[in-house]
């Protein structure tokens, strides 16, 4: 079977090879090679080195919508397409251009976090399930009716790169067993509910910022679901803490205090008050602060960064930056592009 295959990220890694060891990959498609880290060195994205080394056929379109690239896809003469974080929304033409349509590995329990990041929107939510659907794109924001899905438990601490590595792996069995029966017509189309639908858009700097009003839960599912872009943040003395391991305490202070204030900070942990009253505790286990590396939270005490009666805090969320001296972040993964990015 001949075949196509759309992805740019490292979580479409496996979904490639899968398809490389199983059919005959004519082309594969990825975003243009970007500047990275410090120096803005140009690299290219892991699929494109993946299939690089596989020996296929490289193509980096900078436009999608001029007929010419529906063009290329249909001169291809393929039975289908596969799509995995491509990154981009692919027009109507281009969806017609192969024989049985264009399979996406979504990584979500669609109809549930339709959009660019549902693995950090699910862990955020505290979702303790997930998975990988595999269905077919229409023109809508991941509408298309399923074929196959395989799920996954989140654990309680697991943050959304851990989940990402896992469902990447699990994309990739899936195509490995399921795609050729779809090829055959062997799989079911099953429509989506879409009164079902929830959205996971695109991820900003911004939405890593805590809110200590919240409870210890819902802090602790933010710290781990923005692990590790675009990091979990606060604010101290005007300056920006990055939070990157958190735990839960499970316990009721007799007394409230400010959300936001370190109420116990000694040798053994920083205990930070939260929710609406101030009641609750949570649990800073690794922190960084600007420009420094992280540290565990005794280390943080012990070189007398914070004390008890500090309060996070910070400015509101359409100011607020994790400005952790690393403006740019590390390549493009399900959770990190604009809309379209899982598809």
């Amino acid at each position: 079977m001949r075949t196509l295959f759309f992805g740019t990220p490292s979580f479409a890694v496996p979904s490639l090879d899968a398809l490389a060891d199983t059919t005959e990959v004519v082309g594969v498609v990825c975003q243009p090679d970007k500047p990275t880290g410090r120096g803005l060195v140009l690299s290219a994205p892991p699929v494109k080195v993946q299939a690089l080394e596989r020996g296929l056929t490289v193509v980096q379109p900078t436009k999608l919508r001029t007929g010419e690239f529906a063009e290329w896809v249909k001169a291809q003469d393929v039975e289908l397409a596969l799509v995995v974080a491509y990154g981009r929304i692919l027009p109507r033409a281009v969806l017609d251009a192969t024989a049985k349509g264009f399979v996406n590995v979504h990584a979500s329990l669609l109809p549930k976090y339709r959009g660019a990041a549902p693995i950090t929107w699910a862990v955020v939510s505290g979702e303790t399930e997930t998975g990988i659907t595999l269905m077919l794109l229409d023109e809508g924001m991941d509408t298309g009716d399923t074929l196959d899905v395989a799920r996954v438990p989140i654990g309680p601490d697991e943050t959304a790169g851990e989940v990402s590595e896992r469902l990447s792996t699990l994309g990739g069995e899936l195509v490995r067993s399921k795609l050729a029966a779809f090829a055959r017509g062997e799989l079911a189309r099953v429509r989506q509910d879409g009164s079902l639908a929830t959205l996971a858009p695109p991820l900003e700097k911004k939405d890593g910022r805590i809110d200590w009003t919240t409870s210890a839960k819902q802090i602790h599912d933010r710290v781990r679901g923005m692990s590790p872009w675009p990091g979990a943040f606060s604010q101290l003395q005007g300056k920006t803490v990055k939070l990157h391991a958190t735990r839960t305490t499970g316990l009721t202070r007799g007394e409230s205090a400010a959300p936001g204030t370190v109420v116990v900070a000694d040798k053994s942990r920083v205990l930070v008050a939260c929710g609406a009253d101030g009641r609750q505790t949570i649990d800073l286990v690794r922190v960084q602060l600007e420009g420094k590396k992280p540290v565990t939270a005794q280390e943080w005490v012990s070189g007398r960064g914070v004390r008890e009666g500090d309060v996070l805090g910070g400015p509101s969320p359409a100011s607020a930056s994790p400005g952790d001296g690393d403006p740019h972040p590390p390549a493009p993964s399900p959770d990190k592009v604009g809309r379209g990015e899982d598809r």
